[in-house]
């Protein structure tokens, strides 16, 4: 018999929020600073789901460990916390989603490698932090993804257990985690994917084009109530 669905988890950059304008912006902004040329955005966007030290070493050709990298990471993040909803927004068809789960009763929450000083006022500024069933930042945990300890978190405080959750992510870490925690996964494709990516082979149980194909992988009926896992 299939598990009763009792919660959504989202990645946060590149699934449930499209926050690389913002991140581009300050990448571009320190390259400005620095005498650089800005980078075009469509080079900039399959990086910003391999956080600040990704765009670190694509913006300044620096290392982790040189000694310009932490400075330069430090002002990137500086920069970034005062544009965190400059442009940032729900990505198109995420708020139809989001009010169609919470008229049927089921929760959703977010489980991101972002730290909580940029997780949380970013989810305030968004007007989500309220909606959302469980928060899970990068450090709200000794580990982060693609340990499955921070989903396992996420079902504690959302009191569903792994098998009445699916995990949605735009990186193989995040499928991995997912899948260690016992959780049905799937990947957003419409997030921060490179060239590189190979999505078909992270081992997902399905791959999304648009936030609202996920209600056809859940099969949410027309009505609101519980639907039935839908992801064979």
């Amino acid at each position: 018999m299939a598990e009763r669905l009792r919660t959504i988890l989202f990645d946060l950059d590149g699934t449930l929020v499209d926050t690389a304008p913002d991140l581009a912006l300050a990448l571009n902004l320190l390259r400005e600073e620095m005498g650089l040329r800005p980078l075009p955005f469509a080079q900039i966007r399959p990086q910003v789901s391999h956080g600040g030290t990704a765009l670190i070493r694509l913006g300044f050709d620096r290392q982790p460990g040189e000694a310009e990298f932490e400075p330069l990471r430090q002002r990137f993040l500086a920069l970034y916390q005062q544009n965190l909803t400059t442009h940032t927004r729900l990505f198109p068809g995420m708020e139809q989603l989001l009010n169609r789960l919470e008229q049927s009763n089921i929760c959703w929450g977010v489980v991101t490698n972002k730290p909580g000083w940029l997780t949380t006022p970013l989810m305030q500024q968004l007007q989500l932090e309220q909606r959302a069933g469980c928060i899970i930042s990068g450090d709200t945990l000794p580990q982060s993804k693609p340990h499955p300890a921070p989903m396992l978190h996420a079902c504690r405080q959302t009191g569903s257990t792994p098998a009445e959750c699916i995990y949605i992510g735009d990186a193989q870490r995040d499928i991995e985690a997912g899948r260690a925690a016992g959780m049905k996964t799937l990947v957003a494709l419409f997030g921060y994917i490179g060239e590189q990516d190979r999505p078909d082979q992270w081992g997902a149980d399905g791959m999304i084009n648009s936030p609202q194909e996920i209600l056809t992988h859940i099969g949410l009926p027309s009505t609101t109530g519980k639907p039935v896992l839908n992801l064979s």
